[in-house]
């Protein structure tokens, strides 16, 4: 099968359009036929191996542990493990799993889900990781409620346009921060008020949120602080920059250990990928009150230069990989 794979921690260079063995299912793993697979920041860091931490959790300290890139998917079970009871040959699912820029992917039956009837593969290869993340991030940590302030930084972002979508379905009165040219899609996607962040300064004291979600983003603890109340919650999702050995991760150790000191509840999000997350998105999206949002769709052979354009933050949404 084709599949981009690599030897060896690297730029964009290092991947390669390779014919590979055809990966065989476990006894509870799913194998499924790849139709479309999502682009997140995370895939830029495991071709990197940047920050040094993503190696030391397992994918590999001097190399990659599994050389194909790739995490979200969607597409169509060819064959199911002994101990798998949830699909069969033919379903179409999307979910999880490792190497999914490929023809071919294995999955646990435990990180998928039966794909949303409404949308494309393409589509749904969009929402598992960036939408998950987003639900995480305000229902689990953030604790949303109706009628709250929420604060969406990187809101036009992969993670970002879901978690305004999401917040709006929680009840929350959303406020999206983005550039210039991405403040009509926040508005589109049902932003009550948008900030440029360019041009206006969200931590100027003018309002200050019950609820900030930070996606990836790289502002000091002091400024988001600043815009938080006395009570409120910070979401620390990711993060770029930063030194090599932690990279953006930094800002989440420091705000852990900070939290206890203050009245502020200060913390990084480690998103869990489970089924159960993927189905309640799925009842959602079937009923409209969530939409992927697509920027781009690139060949497999392309996926080099989609991992360097999500990696820009050039992106409007998501972007996908079609094989």
């Amino acid at each position: 099968m084709k599949a981009i794979s690599q030897d060896v921690y690297g730029s964009a260079e290092v991947l390669e359009l390779r014919d590979v063995d055809k990966p065989v299912p476990g006894d509870d793993d799913v194998l499924i036929r790849v139709r479309a697979a999502g682009v997140d920041q995370g895939v830029w860091h495991l071709m990197t191996g940047l920050p040094y931490l993503t190696r030391a959790v397992g994918f590999g300290l001097r190399v990659p542990k599994n050389g194909i890139r790739g995490r979200e998917v969607a597409g169509e079970v060819e064959a199911v493990g002994r101990n798998v009871v949830g699909f069969r040959p033919g379903d179409e699912v999307f979910g999880t799993g490792e190497g999914t820029f490929a023809e071919y992917v294995c999955a646990k039956e435990g990180k998928l889900a039966l794909k949303p009837a409404n949308l494309s593969f393409a589509q749904a290869a969009a929402v598992p990781i960036s939408a998950a993340t987003a639900l995480q991030g305000l229902r689990d940590s953030g604790h949303v409620q109706a009628g709250q302030g929420v604060l969406v930084i990187g809101a036009a972002g992969g993670v970002g346009a879901y978690a305004v979508q999401l917040a709006k379905a929680f009840g929350a009165e959303v406020t999206g921060v983005c550039s210039t040219a991405k403040m009509d899609l926040v508005r589109r996607i049902g932003a009550d008020h948008v900030i440029d962040y360019k041009h206006d300064d969200f931590a100027d004291g003018a309002r200050q949120f019950d609820l900030i979600l930070d996606t990836a983003g790289n502002r000091r603890l002091s400024v988001l602080r600043r815009a938080l109340k006395p009570r409120g919650t910070l979401v620390i999702v990711g993060g770029e920059g930063g030194g090599r050995w932690t990279g953006g991760f930094g800002r989440s150790l420091r705000a852990a250990m900070l939290s206890p000191f203050v009245g502020q509840q200060l913390k990084g999000l480690i998103a869990v990928e489970r089924a159960a997350d993927l189905r309640f998105l799925t009842g959602l999206i079937e009923a409209g009150t969530v939409t992927p949002v697509i920027d781009k769709s690139y060949p497999l052979g392309e996926a080099a230069a989609a991992i360097e354009y999500v990696h820009e933050g050039r992106a409007r949404g998501k972007v996908v990989i079609t094989v």
